[in-house]
């Protein structure tokens, strides 16, 4: 039966791009081996770059944006799933040239798919998401080098946005101190909801710690969201042996360092790309995140939203007005 369901449909238009909820149908869809009930999604930065028209992130419209999406298995032609499952998928392509899960419905490779593990919830997976993800893979990194809670303070920059408020709750959860970067220095959210221990200014932080070849060495660990200016001073106030993730560029895609953190300090910087992960990796980090790394606050971090407020949300994330994370909920 061909069903209909709702989506956020994106055209290219003679006047631009336009978005709108619309009526589409399941042979619309990409044929592939795993049909899902979207129940949740979640709003990420990519996302409102596809819907905007960013064609460094959707190449082919119409389009369905939504790069994460939790639901049910309706139909399969692969034998590791069957229909009832409760999975989630992130990255790869969905929601960037695959229809994503911004629609009630999507069609993907069974390769892509992540059971949903126990002690988490549909709800759950989605308030991480991507971003829960990404924080997930840096702190990974982290705790693989050995780098304890005693260790020293961890600085997490672009703290109020999705990647840097998820790692923060998840890093104090499990005992460190964090240090946040913000250029939103007065709000409480970072210290009373993500559970930041204190709160550094943007500019101020880059004043401090990016002026010379090598500044103090302030923090045990770096997880760095916005690039620029910022990660280059994160690279020279990490302790000796210390260990700094860079998984995004909203202020800048430029790095302007020097070898001598990495040569008198020994540090190690890591690229995360949360999209092609290994399944073992990607497995073993949702595993950790629905038990020992799950923020009791989590929920806290989270707005539910409807499909009718998707264009006004993708567009704060476009102006980096957006705090904490939007969970989108589908009908029923």
């Amino acid at each position: 039966m061909n069903k209909s369901f709702n989506a956020l449909y994106v055209t290219n238009t003679d006047q631009g791009f336009k978005s709108e909820i619309k009526t589409l149908f399941l042979n619309n869809l990409p044929e592939n081996e795993v049909l899902i009930r979207v129940q949740y999604s979640s709003l990420n930065y990519k996302d409102a770059l596809s819907a905007s028209g960013n064609k460094g992130v959707t190449r082919k419209f119409p389009h369905v944006p939504g790069i994460d999406a939790a639901g049910i298995v309706e139909s399969s032609t692969n034998i590791s799933f069957k229909n009832g499952d409760k999975v989630l998928v992130t990255g790869y392509d969905l929601g960037m040239n695959t229809w994503g899960g911004f629609g009630e419905y999507i069609s993907v490779p069974a390769s892509w798919i992540v059971p949903l593990p126990e002690n988490l919830t549909l709800l759950e997976a989605m308030s991480f998401g991507t971003a829960g993800f990404t924080a997930g893979l840096s702190i990974e990194k982290i705790v693989n080098a050995g780098i304890l809670p005693g260790s020293g303070t961890v600085v997490v920059s672009g703290a109020t946005g999705g990647v840097g408020s998820t790692a923060i709750a998840i890093l104090s959860t499990i005992g460190y101190q964090v240090a946040a970067v913000s250029g939103k220095t007065s709000n409480s959210f970072l210290t009373d909801v993500a559970g930041a221990t204190r709160i550094i200014d943007r500019n101020h932080f880059v004043d401090q710690y990016d002026t010379k070849p090598l500044s103090g060495a302030d923090f045990s660990a770096g997880i760095d969201n916005v690039g620029g200016a910022i990660l280059s001073g994160i690279l020279k106030s990490v302790m000796p042996g210390g260990v700094v993730t860079s998984c995004g560029n909203v202020a800048s895609a430029s790095l302007n360092t020097s070898v001598f953190p990495f040569i008198l300090r020994g540090i190690t910087l890591h690229g995360i790309d949360s999209a092609e992960v290994a399944m073992s990796l990607r497995l073993k980090v949702w595993e950790q995140l629905a038990n020992n790394w799950k923020p009791q606050q989590l929920s806290d971090l989270v707005k539910v939203i409807h499909p009718e407020d998707l264009q006004d949300k993708l567009q704060e994330l476009l102006d980096g007005k957006a705090q904490g994370r939007y969970v989108l909920k589908h009908r029923d």
